[in-house]
């Protein structure tokens, strides 16, 4: 436990940023697994619901909740199974 009023604050900060982050985290990896279950049963759907993972995907790196070049990974493999399934 911190004993110093700077660092009191800097652990409550902390500790709300965390719960921030991980609350923005989960969200994403929710819409990436609906993502990817939805292409997996080909459901018509599929198109507009990776879309909505994608926007996440846009708004969690944009906030600096996870990296750039990790936002762009996970987009790249979701519109590629995408478009396997279409070409099917």
């Amino acid at each position: 436990m911190p004993n110093i009023k700077s660092a009191k604050k800097e652990l409550r900060k902390s500790k709300k940023l965390n719960a921030y982050n991980s609350k923005i985290k989960s969200n994403v990896k929710s819409l990436i697994k609906k993502a990817k279950k939805a292409i997996e049963t080909k459901d018509k759907k599929a198109e507009e619901i990776t879309l909505k993972a994608h926007k996440a995907l846009d708004k969690a790196a944009r906030k600096g909740v996870i990296n750039k070049n990790a936002k762009n990974r996970k987009k790249s493999r979701l519109h590629k199974k995408l478009n396997q399934i279409e070409k099917k």
